[in-house]
This record gives structure tokens, C-alpha cells and sequence, in this order.
């Protein structure tokens, strides 16, 4: 595959995701033109060598690529379709929604867009340390030749999933974020168990992580409630979106789904306590809280948006 470091990228929203990915794409070579209502990461990236547009729209209308990376659906819809931005691209380009969005949204934008305009959904996992890193998993949505198309782009951040046709990349995504929201929820009530019987939690921590109980949440996740700080670079806001997103796609089903049930009211029991804008391990420490007890652990553990 022929890589074209030519083309100019287009990239909105450079939060705790979006900066390292722009920035990872800039030290790749390519003409990286970047918005955000936020100056400092603009400022910061424009010492890397990126163009800072002076309108939103400015990003769509000198792109061959444009690349997008907002907290949630509605700020999608706000700026392709409020803002003007889907219908400011030019022939030929294309779109990467990488916002874990909603698959019939994607959809629909898809059929708004200018005609030779390509839409493609590649939500992404891995937390900030693996946008930093260049070693996300990306959930590539779209016709064959569209995936093809954008393989060039985003081989650069990390592994890329081709998951079939546009909008299935959401899906898969949620269906991981599913998961880890259950075993986040799971993770403060296992150490609770043990601790109330008079095992220490750092012996609790290696059996988990060397047994049955070891999962990429254990091992990730759990350092920031050993530190203390939950985690303040994914919120319970964007759990409870995602939750939600979850279960609306659980709406073509005839089961229930208790343990996803369960999960999302253990995150909302949270969020009533702490508030939305914590962080997403909250939820953990909510049942530190009504047991008086705590998951603070002596170690190195560095955060991940610093690793």
C-alpha cells in the first residue's frame, strides 16, 4: 500500500484523545490542519508544526482528510451539521468519525454528505497512554474501498480492526466498552469481598492478575484507584453516554442483559454521589466510601495519560 504524506489532514478536537493522535500523524509527515475551542493544545501543536485554522469550517475545506474526535454524538451533530463542516468538504475527501458514536447517526450523516465524499467510523480504544503510544485498536466502519482509503491515516495511530460496513465499528466498539464497564464495576466489589475477610490488597492484586481474574481493566485501571485518583481522563459522563449508547443497541434483542443492567446502575449510583464530571472509577470508590475502608496501594503507579 502506497502511503501519501501529501494529503492535508484535517483533525477536530485535540482533548486528552485527539492531541496525541494529531500529534502522532504530525510526526508522521503529514499536513496536519487542527481546531478545538480549547488554545492551549492548539498552541501546542501548532510548535509541532500543525496549521491552526482560523474558522471550524477551514478544516473540511482544505482536506483530503478529515478526522474528528468529540466526546459525544451531539457534538458531532453540532459541528458537521449545525457548524457546516460535512458539507464544507470537498470532492474526493473523506471523513473519519472517530468518536464512539451512534451507528444510525453515522448513517445518516453518511447520506448528507456532498456526493464523492467517503464517511468512515473508526472509534477507538486504548486510553490516552495508547494514543500516546500509537498502539490504540481502532474499530474501522465503512465500504471496502473507504476502509482501504483510511488504513493510510490510521496505521499511524495504532492496530486497526476492519469491522465491515459503516457504522459497525461503533458497534464494536460499545460491545468492548460493554465489557469493561462491567469488570470497572466488578473490580471495587472484589476488593471489598477480599478485604472485609482479612486478605491485604496487595495480595488480593497479584492473585487477580495471575489467575482467572486478570483482564486488561485489572491491570490498567486498577493503579488509579491505588493512587487515588480514579482515573480523571475518561469521566462518568462518557461511562453513562456510552452506557447509553449500549443500550439503545440492546433494543434489537429479546434477552435482557442483567449484567450490563448492573453495571449501568452501579456507574449511575456513582455519578449521583461524585457528580458527572469525575473520574470513571468512581465507581469503585463508592463502595470504599460505605465500607470505610481503602484501595489506597503503595507503588509506582503512574498515570496513564503520563505513560
Amino acid at each position: 500500500m502506497t502511503i501519501s504524506f501529501d494529503q492535508n489532514i484535517g483533525f477536530i478536537g485535540v482533548g486528552n484523545m485527539g492531541f496525541p493522535m494529531a500529534l502522532r500523524l504530525i510526526e508522521a509527515g503529514y499536513k496536519v490542519t487542527v481546531f478545538d475551542l480549547n488554545p492551549e493544545p492548539l498552541e501546542q501543536l501548532s510548535k509541532a508544526g500543525a496549521t491552526v485554522a482560523k474558522h471550524i469550517k477551514e478544516t473540511a475545506e482544505t482536506a483530503d482528510i478529515l478526522l474528528t474526535s468529540l466526546p459525544r454524538p451531539d457534538h458531532v451533530e453540532r459541528v458537521m451539521v449545525t457548524q457546516e463542516v460535512l458539507t464544507s468538504l470537498p470532492a474526493d475527501s473523506l471523513w473519519i468519525d472517530l468518536t464512539t458514536n451512534r451507528k444510525e447517526f453515522i448513517q445518516e450523516l453518511a447520506i448528507q454528505a456532498p456526493d464523492n465524499v467517503s464517511v468512515a467510523d473508526s472509534p477507538v480504544t486504548g486510553a490516552v497512554d495508547g494514543a500516546r503510544n500509537g498502539k490504540l485498536t481502532l474499530f474501522l466502519g465503512g465500504d471496502p474501498e473507504v476502509r482501504t482509503r483510511s488504513l493510510n491515516v490510521l496505521n499511524h495511530l495504532g492496530r486497526v480492526i476492519e469491522c465491515g460496513e459503516l457504522g459497525s465499528g461503533n458497534v464494536v466498539k460499545l460491545v468492548t466498552n460493554q465489557l469493561w464497564f462491567i469488570a470497572a464495576a466488578a473490580l471495587g466489589e472484589g476488593f471489598a469481598l477480599g478485604m472485609a475477610n482479612g486478605v491485604d490488597l496487595a495480595v488480593l492484586y497479584d492473585a487477580i492478575t495471575d489467575s482467572v481474574g486478570d483482564s486488561f481493566v485489572a491491570r490498567h485501571d486498577a493503579p488509579s484507584i491505588f493512587a487515588g485518583h480514579y482515573d480523571p481522563s475518561f469521566t462518568l459522563d462518557l461511562c453513562l453516554k456510552d452506557l447509553g449508547l449500549i443500550s439503545e443497541l440492546s433494543s434489537v434483542l429479546s434477552s435482557d442483559l442483567p449484567m450490563t443492567e448492573a453495571a449501568h446502575g452501579a456507574f449511575n449510583r456513582a455519578a449521583a454521589r461524585y457528580g458527572n464530571e469525575v473520574g470513571e472509577l468512581h465507581v469503585a470508590k463508592r463502595i470504599e466510601d460505605d465500607e470505610g475502608i481503602s484501595f489506597r496501594l503503595e507503588g509506582d503507579w503512574v498515570p496513564p495519560w503520563e505513560q
